[in-house]
């Protein structure tokens, strides 16, 4: 098909670029997000026609936030956008006249590291997104899973404690509270301020205040040795091992691709997380292992999947 434009659309920036059959992005661009979601609309096609002007392009991919309908065409809902029925699809072909698919953003993601990433050599594959909270997408038989209704893959909202922590999705106890930057940054905080002693050096990190600590200070104290980090993320790797265990429960998938900001501290969460799913896997020794391994796009999975997956519509 040649070359697609692929959207990655955020609740504080909308990043686009020219995708070409390889998934190499040959130009970007960048603009913030729009508080009123109504002109987020016109962003977006601010950003294609940019594009558009210095290449010839056939289709548009955009990958937004939210529950997209199984026609790639409507978000459903965008709780950081304000979006609801927001028919994305129809508003973009009108303004830039390019034929357009809408994709959920983690999918969009998963699908870049599926075809030109981490999981190129495989044809079953789960991404998790490990952020603020978890995203993830889901790709079976070289498939985009999506589900009877195009909203399959929000696992991070898997239940994991009955009456747990509350989400933001209105449930107790989902999976992104345990196992997400959000939680890290809880573990360190709660830890520090029960044993100021053992927590020392997170609190040097702060200025002494263990209520504000971040995940960025973490990550520091755990990349020089400190124990109390090491402990909080063994215990962020565990509950990501127990989620991971039971999606492979499900869908026996070859690899897990870890990314997300978390996720960028490499093999500090790698490791961990490999042995806690090997720990938490039902069945154990005794049956084969998916492989864990880290996202290798970054910020380019978005862009790169949407524009790929414009060439499917």
């Amino acid at each position: 098909m040649g070359l697609t434009i692929g959207v990655d659309v955020g609740g504080t920036k909308i990043a686009a670029g020219v995708v070409d059959e390889d998934g190499a992005i040959l130009a970007r661009t960048r603009v913030p997000t729009p508080a009123d979601p109504q002109w987020a609309v016109g962003a977006i096609a601010d950003a294609i026609k940019e594009l558009r002007a210095g290449h010839d392009v056939t289709a548009v991919g955009v990958g937004a936030p939210g529950y997209i309908d199984r026609d790639r065409s409507t978000v459903i809902m965008a709780p950081n956008i304000a979006w609801e029925n927001e028919p994305l699809k129809t508003r973009i072909e009108d303004l830039v006249h390019l034929p357009t698919v809408i994709e959920n953003d983690a999918n969009a993601a998963a699908w870049g590291e599926f075809r030109f990433g981490a999981a190129a050599q495989h044809n079953d594959m789960i991404m998790i997104t490990v952020g603020t909270g978890i995203g993830g997408g889901i790709v079976l038989e070289g498939r985009m899973y999506r589900g009877s209704f195009g909203v399959a893959g929000e696992i991070g909202h898997l239940n994991m404690i009955p009456d747990g922590i509350p989400c933001g999705c209105g449930s107790k106890g989902c999976w992104e509270q345990y196992a997400s930057g959000r939680a890290l940054r809880r573990y360190g905080r709660e830890r520090a301020a029960a044993d100021p002693v053992f927590g020392k050096r997170l609190l040097e990190l702060n200025e002494g205040i263990a209520e504000t600590i971040t995940g960025s200070q973490i990550t520091q104290a755990a990349e020089e040795g400190d124990p109390l980090a090491l402990e909080v993320y063994d215990e962020l790797a565990d509950w990501l091992g127990r989620g991971m265990g039971d999606l492979a429960s499900l869908f026996d998938p070859a690899v897990f691709v870890l990314g997300g900001g978390v996720a960028d501290s490499g093999n500090l969460l790698l490791e961990p997380v490999a042995k806690a799913f090997e720990k938490h896997l039902i069945g154990g020794v005794h049956r084969p292992r998916a492989e864990v391994v880290l996202a290798s796009l970054g910020s380019a999975a978005g862009i790169a999947g949407a524009g790929d997956l414009a060439r499917q519509r």
